[in-house]
């Protein structure tokens, strides 16, 4: 989708200008005739003759000059008619109507004869329902958003156009500018994807910045967001964290594999930084926009309050970036130009008395040393602590050097000048060191993530296996159930090598057998029981014949014509959880987690998004919350990393394999650090 001319078109013409005071027609051409456009702009509205003092067109047919932009701002109900008439010549639309999907159904299926416009005329249509769109360093302001901000290196994407009026108002005060705020509304065909796609190739856009309520078609966008994140960074802020309400969940993968959990986990393997709030939000695209990414992990701080100074090293607990070790060169060269009373490790206490040139001489030695690629300069404002000066220093030294530079100036009226000066100067200041280092390590984990190769890994089908499964699940579809039998999900984790246990599968109408080997288990094998610890349909640890008797008539007197299994009862050490889940934004989705019957309580779990390697795997198992298990923690043996790396990728073969299940559960796997293999235990196929 070629976006060139909608974003940055030669000729605009607005439909439904307006000279009423007001009228959000009025606004937008006020806009694009008086902030500095230099494009061509014809004004559209039937009722005049002339608006601001320039002929005004009873429809767009009447243009007789090529039109690259049509900006529309008139009723929904005649929206779809003014662009069909005109939809062989016009291509480019910026809908800020509302009215469409947004309000009622009628509104639905009036969007969906506009998305049947577009796609049968490849038109290119913003919105409907947005604020419109800003383009500062062609002066074209195509919204009803007021003002003209600076031009420069941020672009916003928003799914609120009042959130992008409030971001750009605060930006003023840290003086920010931007290269693209863009209103996307109902999204119907431009969505967050698109535009990403379009931003790439923009030379002016340094950062991307998107505030987002929901992602459509969730796998197009994670491909697109993983190239684009290794040239720029992606900063976003998604809203809906939690879900007020529920649906059936039949799976434990379902009730433990939120929708927000697993966005974070589609915006991990793409590369996409996540905002948890406004504030932190605003602070990352600000931060970003200013600064070169951090060489590497190692960082000075210096400060002129020993407490300030410690409590900023106490942020770097459980973060990627870590506080350099000063070479013994570079402590002598300090102890000559401080006071003795100074720290000369890291961090650098220059003491309360510090002025702008004790500044000036410890940030040149630190310039010196290649090993250190961030610096963070602390200060509070004591009584003769010159705030002005040292910040000018401090923006000095930030044009000259290519070390990252971060301030925390802590204070209020006091260091107000001088938090002026820094962001006059393009430097951005933290108020507290947490913020401060959280923001500087997200930046290198982006840069980290930068560096690696993109992995183009392909999924292929095994079509014999794929029929086989597809004719197991037909059968139980056309018996009506909504759930495999034990022995059904048995052989199809046989097709992917996943070992079960060894089960007796016992009809509705069979008689017990005579067992050789005990302790065993005995289970319902329903679809109606599919939480059988909840409904009594499991007995465990059965020694002897006479009990195997004992729970067996139990359980044909609670569950009468249902099957039974019975199975050998394996030596615990470690259950394991693992899931697949069809999430409505990113397709499949696979976990693993600490399983048995607390595996809802936890929730220790982590979540693939296929395609994926063995490596990727290991690297987040190894690296999670399911670490401990991997890593012989607290000299206990490690378990078998390469047997849950092959699971898991059987998993996601079969997930790409198989059609028409809904969810799925291996709950529990029983795993081992004693080299026997791992075990399935219950195997979960609903369809």
């Amino acid at each position: 989708m070629n976006l060139k001319k909608l974003f940055n078109p030669q000729s605009i013409a607005i439909v439904g200008a307006s000279p009423e005071d007001g009228k959000v027609g009025n606004v937008i051409a006020k806009n694009i005739l008086q902030l500095g456009y230099a494009g061509k702009v014809y004004l559209v509205n039937p009722k005049y003759d002339r608006i601001f003092d320039q002929r005004c067109y009873r429809n767009l047919k009447d243009i007789d000059d090529e039109v690259d932009l049509a900006i529309v701002a008139i009723p929904a109900k005649f929206v779809v008619s003014e662009i069909q008439a005109n939809a062989k010549k016009i291509k480019n639309y910026a809908i800020i109507s509302a009215g469409f999907s947004e309000v009622n159904e009628e509104g639905k299926a009036r969007e969906q004869v506009l998305l049947d416009l577009a796609k049968e005329n490849a038109l290119h249509i913003l919105g409907p329902n947005c604020l419109g769109f800003i383009a500062p360093e062609i002066k074209l302001n195509a919204s009803f958003a007021s003002n003209m901000p600076n031009s420069g290196s941020i672009s916003f994407i928003s799914q609120s156009g009042a959130l992008a009026v409030a971001l750009v108002d605060l930006a003023k005060q840290r003086a920010l500018s931007f290269s693209n705020i863009i209103s996307i509304g109902n999204k119907m065909q431009i969505t967050e994807t698109e535009i990403l796609e379009y931003l790439e190739k923009d030379s002016n856009t340094k950062v991307v910045g998107m505030y987002l309520e929901g992602i459509k078609n969730g796998e197009n966008f994670l491909q697109i967001a993983s190239r684009v994140s290794r040239v720029k960074p992606i900063i976003v802020l998604k809203a809906g964290k939690t879900e007020r309400s529920q649906k059936a969940i039949s799976s434990h993968t379902g009730a433990i594999a939120g929708s927000d959990m697993i966005m974070d986990v589609a915006f991990r393997k793409s590369g996409i930084l996540r905002a948890r709030n406004l504030e932190d939000f605003f602070n990352l695209i600000s931060f970003i926009s200013q600064n070169n990414f951090p060489q590497n992990e190692k960082v000075a701080i210096i400060t002129n309050a020993g407490g300030p100074g410690v409590l900023t090293a106490d942020a770097f607990s459980d973060k990627k970036m870590i506080l350099a070790d000063l070479s013994d060169q570079i402590k002598t060269q300090l102890r000559k130009i401080l006071p003795e009373e100074s720290s000369v490790e890291n961090p650098i206490d220059l003491l309360g008395d510090a002025k702008e040139d004790r500044y000036r001489e410890v940030l040149d030695i630190i310039e010196d040393d290649l090993e250190i690629g961030s610096v963070i300069c602390v200060l509070t404002p004591q009584d003769q602590t010159p705030v002005e000066k040292i910040a000018k220093v401090i923006a000095d030294f930030k044009q000259k050097s290519k070390k990252t530079i971060i301030t925390v100036f802590i204070g209020g009226e006091k260091i107000k000048d001088g938090v002026k000066e820094l962001q006059g100067n393009g430097v951005f200041n933290f108020t507290f060191p947490e913020k401060a280092v959280k923001m500087l390590d997200d930046y290198y984990a982006w840069s980290i993530f930068k560096k690696n190769a993109l992995e183009n890994i392909t999924q292929t089908v095994n079509f014999q296996r794929q029929k086989t499964v597809s004719l197991i699940i037909e059968k139980a579809k056309k018996e009506k159930r909504k759930a495999l039998y034990f022995s059904e999900s048995q052989r199809i984790m046989d097709l992917y090598g996943i070992e079960t246990v060894k089960t007796l599968e016992l009809e509705a109408t069979s008689s017990l057998p005579i067992i050789d080997i005990f302790p065993v288990v005995i289970k319902v094998d329903s679809d109606a029981v599919l939480h059988k610890t909840d409904k009594q349909g499991l007995i465990l640890n059965i020694q002897n014949q006479m009990e195997l008797e004992m729970a067996f008539n139990k359980m044909r007197t609670n569950f009468p014509g249902a099957k039974l299994i019975i199975q050998t009862m394996l030596e615990r050490d470690v259950e394991l959880i693992l899931g697949i889940k069809k999430d409505a934004s990113f397709g499949t989705t696979i976990l693993c987690g600490l399983g048995g019957i607390y595996a809802e309580v936890f929730k220790v779990a982590e979540i693939f998004i296929p395609p994926f390697s063995g490596e990727e795997i290991k690297t987040v198992l190894q690296t999670g919350k399911l670490g401990f298990l991997f890593n012989g923690t607290r000299g206990q043996k490690s378990y078998g990393l390469d047997d849950i790396a092959r699971i898991i990728l059987a998993l996601g073969e079969f997930s790409n394999e198989a059609e028409g299940i809904f969810e799925f559960d291996i709950n529990p796997l029983l795993v081992y650090n004693n080299g026997k293999k791992p075990v399935a235990i219950d195997v979960k196929i609903i369809i």
